[in-house]
């Protein structure tokens, strides 16, 4: 999950977590908004957990973004009963994704401006959920 101030972009991976898909990109909104959809997404595709970006300060320190992040992965927690399941939740630096993401789009895909915007959180929460899983293949 690509968590922002104005949207909330997902990505899935496949059981094997091997493979990360962008899914959908969901407009931020009150918590309980948020909650409902994000059920709706974890029964639809049996989700079990979440990685969540961390928007780490470039020298790796923690701001408010980072806090609010936290905030609303505790509150995924605490909403275990409406998910339906108790969530596992990662954090995953997230530090340059979206630039990344942003920066693929425009050299290899040559979209434009209007297509990017439309695209890139969900896209981001891929790259930050394919790093993720790079990582666990790894241990």
């Amino acid at each position: 999950m690509d968590h922002g101030g104005k949207t909330l972009g997902l990505a899935l991976s496949n059981p094997e977590l091997t493979i990360s898909t962008p899914l959908k990109t969901l407009v931020s909104a009150k918590f309980t908004e948020n909650l409902r959809q994000l059920t709706a997404v974890c029964k639809e595709y049996g989700v079990g957990g979440f990685v969540i970006g961390l928007p780490l300060n470039m020298d790796g320190t923690e701001g408010k973004r980072a806090e609010s992040v936290r905030t609303f992965a505790t509150n995924l927690i605490k909403a275990k009963d409406t998910l339906g399941f108790e969530p596992a939740i990662a954090f995953f630096d997230e530090r340059l994704s979206t630039f990344a993401v942003e920066q693929f789009m425009i050299d290899e895909m040559q979209m434009s401006r209007k297509k990017r915007d439309k695209q890139v959180d969900r896209l981001a929460a891929a790259h930050i959920l394919e790093n993720a899983l790079k990582e666990i293949n790894k241990a």
